[in-house]
């Protein structure tokens, strides 16, 4: 049921932590190649954001064909929910949402190793209370940082 525009959708919200306005609204000129940087202008905040992409984060944009729009994606925001809620429905997966993705994107950020600082600075979390509920740190996990 992953197609050609969910699937990469799917790994590049893992991979950023982007929520999936940002993710929709995305353009070609705000993708700074040289730095591995995407600019967000404007996020839920209001603040902008410069998001740091990971190797395969680059990969996908490399997959891509270019929009005569500017755009990186051709789905918009309700687009991209509905699509992955009928994957999920094929799947028999039951209460997952796209959101969710942010959720698992934030707790690998933990998991690689970042501070609470540097995650926030990726997922545009402004307090630490909010980075917290977006965090979820398996006991398996920390076994290994403990030795």
């Amino acid at each position: 049921m992953l197609t050609g525009k969910t699937r990469p959708i799917i790994t590049w919200a893992i991979e950023t932590a982007m929520r999936r306005g940002e993710i929709a609204l995305m353009r070609w000129d705000h993708l700074d190649r040289k730095t591995r940087v995407l600019l967000i202008p404007t996020s839920k905040t209001g603040a902008p954001r410069r998001v740091p992409l990971s190797s395969t984060a680059l990969g996908i944009l490399d997959d891509l064909p270019r929009h005569i729009t500017g755009q990186v994606w051709s789905l918009r925001s309700n687009s991209i929910s509905q699509a992955f809620g009928a994957i999920c429905k094929a799947a028999s997966i039951e209460g997952l949402t796209f959101h969710d993705l942010r959720h698992e994107a934030t707790s690998r950020l933990f998991e690689k190793g970042l501070n609470p600082m540097e995650a926030a600075a990726i997922t545009g979390h402004k307090t630490l209370q909010m980075l917290k509920r977006y965090t979820h740190l398996r006991a398996e996990d920390l076994v290994e940082r403990l030795g």
